[in-house]
């Protein structure tokens, strides 16, 4: 840990993942979401891993759901988004994927939130856009937010750019993160690396430093 004009400048991993200092993120494990994902249960598996380590590290817990809203209620982003990921070439073709009480907007029963744990909507890639996540981290005086889910390539990344434009050191744990499109969540994952706002690591290294 370094130290200057009374800040604590933490570098490595067992430094910034203090349990009173650091939460986990768990971004977009809905139903809905994972039936569009090649091979879903490898990358589950591992995000239930970090799940539990969390949990008995005593490490604050979020989830983020993905919410259409009713196309009477939608947007022109909303709109051309839509379009783009159904691939269809009017608005009067979109179908609200992720409406409230829809199935697929229900996060997957592997990794059922508990009472004790934060869960929010949001209709942008960022999970800090629009939620109370920022407050909430603030209020708790969390200054770090490991972050699993999927996909990379989408929302991680965006939740990750600006969550360290908020101040915030992300960890993203890679092999539980899941992705679309493998190639474009290699790029995501390189680009993180290279701006170096974020630590990149793996399920049995945070794991173990959480056990820590």
């Amino acid at each position: 840990m370094k130290n200057i004009f009374g800040l604590s400048i933490p570098e490595t991993l067992e430094e910034v993942c203090n349990p009173q200092r650091v939460a986990l993120l768990v971004y977009d494990m809905q139903v809905g979401i994972l039936s569009q994902i090649k091979n879903p249960e490898q990358f589950t598996v591992q995000v239930l891993k970090v799940l539990s380590a969390a949990r008995r590290a005593g490490v604050r817990v979020f989830f983020s759901r993905h919410l259409s809203l009713p196309k009477e209620l939608m947007g022109m982003l909303q709109f051309r988004m839509a379009m783009a990921w159904q691939r269809v070439d009017s608005p009067d073709e979109v179908t609200p994927w992720f409406l409230r009480d829809a199935p697929g907007f229900q996060i997957i029963p592997e990794l059922q939130p508990r009472p004790t744990e934060g869960v929010f909507d949001k209709l942008t890639m960022s999970a800090f856009e629009g939620t109370w996540l920022d407050f909430a981290l603030r209020d708790c005086g969390i200054n770090a937010f490991i972050v699993v889910g999927v996909a990379t390539e989408i929302g991680i990344e965006p939740t990750a750019r600006h969550g360290a434009d908020l101040g915030y050191i992300p960890v993203l744990v890679t092999d539980a993160c899941g992705a679309g499109n493998e190639e474009a969540a290699k790029r995501s994952i390189e680009s993180l690396k290279f701006a170096g706002d974020a630590l990149i690591t793996d399920t049995e290294t945070i794991c173990q430093v959480l056990r820590n």
